[in-house]
């Protein structure tokens, strides 16, 4: 390669790192004034995502519309009384702020606000909302507007005449109840000892398993002539409290059960019990729940798993020995571990009991002091009358017409 060819791809290499940088600079924002500023929408925020204390979120006609606190139990919904706050979507929200970056300047004009849904939330028609962080060196406000079609949020701050597309979907929720925490238990119909159903008329309504391994319940108080529905019918009624979430939550003080109510008892193999006092309202499925321990079920149920865990450990023992005689090696003829339930019961049975007190502390955390509004579906697992679940009485086919005589 001659001197003459160096030198034309030396001036061709600069050329590009020339361009590259200038297309760089370019792409920086700018405000108006031409001069460049941070590439982040909330720089103050970028290193103080934990410092923020409370979150104010406003709509149209400057209406609260969830106002998020932090307090001496955590974070918390002011519309809700206060009621615990889904904190994984309040801090992903967050960080969403403190990694958005400002890709493009928008409109500075007032009166094209309302195409990007950046007008200022005074205005009873404004489209956008107005975030507020407070806890920062200097409070964050923010109007977040309308999401890009094709990527990006468009923002303003608050008292900023430029408006910006912003990187990610900074969605808002404007509705208090959808920042609530409203996982409410969990609990798997395979760990129901019995359930008993109260209704407002007096009712019954009883099922029940002798066994946690035995597959399906049994319905009681089967009326004579009659027969159990079939068994998924059965055995729904253990599942209200599996995956049990709520719709809206008001403070028990404020909202009393009705006269007449529905009582549930979930009694559970292990000792937990659940008592749901369920009621409707104004087309609302409400419900207050109290969990507790029914020590001496508590006692039966490690009683049962402490044998059984022996009873596994024997098995396992015996196998091993009888690998190791016939010559075997590895895993198949070391001895297994014995497991706490065998080694140290009383420190076993201790443990269990501290992991049951513990479930009910904090299923109450949640419960005490707060009507709840089921979903429709999970109300109607509860609200179960003993004709619901047995068999429909067949209709008796009329009796044929006797042919008169000569005919």
């Amino acid at each position: 390669m001659n001197r003459k060819t160096l030198i034309g791809l030396g001036v061709a290499a600069l050329v590009a790192l020339v361009a590259a940088f200038a297309l760089n600079q370019a792409n920086k924002p700018r405000s108006e004034n031409g001069g460049e500023v941070s590439a982040w929408l909330a720089p103050e925020l970028r290193e103080h995502v934990n410092d923020v204390g409370k979150i104010v979120v406003t709509g149209a006609d400057d209406k609260a519309l969830a106002t998020l606190e932090r307090g001496a139990k955590g974070w918390g919904v002011a519309e809700k009384g206060g009621y615990a706050a889904d904190t994984g979507k309040l801090r992903e929200f967050l960080l969403k702020l403190a990694d958005a970056r400002l890709l493009e300047q928008k409109t500075a004009s007032k009166d094209k606000y309302a195409l990007l849904g950046v007008g200022d939330v005074a205005d009873k028609d404004a489209k956008g909302v107005q975030v507020e962080l407070d806890g920062l060196a200097q409070p964050l406000k923010l109007i977040v507007g309308d999401a890009n079609p094709h990527g990006g949020t468009f923002v303003r701050r608050v008292g900023d005449a430029q408006s910006w597309l912003a990187s990610g979907t900074l969605t808002v929720e404007r509705n208090a109840t959808d920042w609530l925490k409203r996982d409410l238990a969990d609990i798997a119909a395979n760990r129901i000892r019995s359930v008993a159903i109260t209704r407002a008329d007096g009712s019954l309504v009883r099922i029940g398993k002798d066994a946690e391994a035995d597959a399906n319940f049994t319905l009681a108080d089967i009326p004579k002539g009659r027969e159990a529905g079939a068994e998924f019918t059965v055995n729904g009624v253990a599942s209200a409290l599996a995956g049990l979430r709520f719709d809206d939550v008001v403070p028990a003080k404020d909202a009393a059960p009705e006269a007449k109510t529905l009582k549930a008892r979930y009694a559970l193999f292990d000792g937990l019990v659940v008592d749901v006092t369920a009621w409707q309202k104004d087309g609302k499925d409400e419900a207050q729940l109290v969990a507790s321990l029914d020590t001496a079920q508590a006692d039966k149920g490690i009683a049962a798993s402490q044998a059984k865990a022996k009873a596994d450990f024997d098995v396992a023992s015996a196998a091993a020995e009888a690998a190791k005689k016939e010559g075997a090696k590895g895993d198949a003829a070391d001895a297994p571990v014995k497991p706490l339930a065998v080694s140290d019961a009383a420190k076993d049975r201790e443990s269990r009991l501290a992991a049951l007190n513990k479930e009910v502390a904090d299923l109450n955390a949640r419960f005490d002091g707060w009507t709840f509004v089921l979903p429709a579906y999970k109300y109607a697992g509860i609200d179960k009358s003993l004709d619901d679940l047995l068999k429909p009485i067949e209709e008796k086919k009329p009796a044929e017409t006797v042919k008169k005589a000569g005919k």
